[in-house]
């Protein structure tokens, strides 16, 4: 077992890639935390970890607060024992270009998208000093290396989501804290359905491996970059978007 031994938290880990994750690193031996607003669905997939051998907790996470956070990373520690790995998967979408985008709408995508991400990677700091290291996943998006003609605040969320891992990476490096991001293309998700439902949405056509991808196939990812496989890895983006950012 590829995460065997290891505590893990997944922000956003009630449905779509964060369940596959959560899914995935249970059966590869981690307990997990899910951390979620949806709370009927979080349980269920604690639930299903449960019912199939694995450990698994669900703790109600709003990523915008930082006093949810540090309450879900002090109910890892209570269940679990410490925390060695955190997945910051929680995400929100709006379709709007530049000139259709309020202040609201792009306050509400970069406090999800971007303080979340920021929130959730400083809970975690000292329960990974104290583990002697860690390793924390960006779920950034190619969303945050190309640009579109839409989705104008989701863009710059990912963007800062990217190069927020970079920093992170080089600051904690020494203390054996890995930071990395992933960027996954057009994923088979409730997200990617309120998207394409959208006139001028990315069809499968449109992609270079003709059709979208699964979340079981950005997990693998995650997983790598969460195990110990990855050491030598931190600051780096795993790209898994069947060829679409190589246009």
């Amino acid at each position: 077992m590829r995460l065997e031994g290891k505590v893990a938290i997944i922000s956003g880990g009630a449905r779509g890639m964060g369940a596959a994750e959560a899914r995935m690193f249970a059966r590869e031996g981690a307990k997990v935390m899910i951390g979620d607003l949806l709370e009927e669905e979080g349980n269920k997939v604690a639930a299903e970890i449960g019912e199939a051998g694995g450990e698994a907790l669900f703790v109600r996470l709003d990523v915008t607060d930082e006093s949810s956070w540090q309450s879900a990373v002090e109910a890892a520690v209570e269940r679990f024992g410490k925390v060695d790995i955190l997945v910051n998967n929680a995400a929100i979408l709006r379709v709007q270009g530049l000139l259709e985008t309020t202040e609201e709408i792009w306050d509400e995508v970069m406090d999800v998208n971007a303080k979340g991400t920021f929130l959730g990677t400083k809970s975690v700091i000292a329960e990974m000093r104290k583990a002697g290291g860690g390793s924390i996943i960006n779920i950034s998006s190619g969303a945050g290396i190309t640009g579109s003609e839409r989705n104008t605040a989701y863009h710059a969320s990912k963007g800062a989501v990217r190069i927020f891992t970079k920093a992170a990476a080089i600051q904690y490096a020494g203390e054996n804290i890995r930071v990395n991001s992933v960027h996954p293309g057009p994923i088979e998700t409730d997200m990617l359905a309120s998207s394409t439902s959208v006139e001028g949405g990315r069809r499968p056509e449109d992609i270079p491996l003709g059709r979208y991808g699964r979340p079981e196939e950005v997990a693998y990812g995650v997983l790598y970059l969460a195990s110990d496989e990855s050491s030598f890895v931190t600051g780096s983006e795993v790209i898994i978007d069947g060829g679409r950012t190589a246009e």
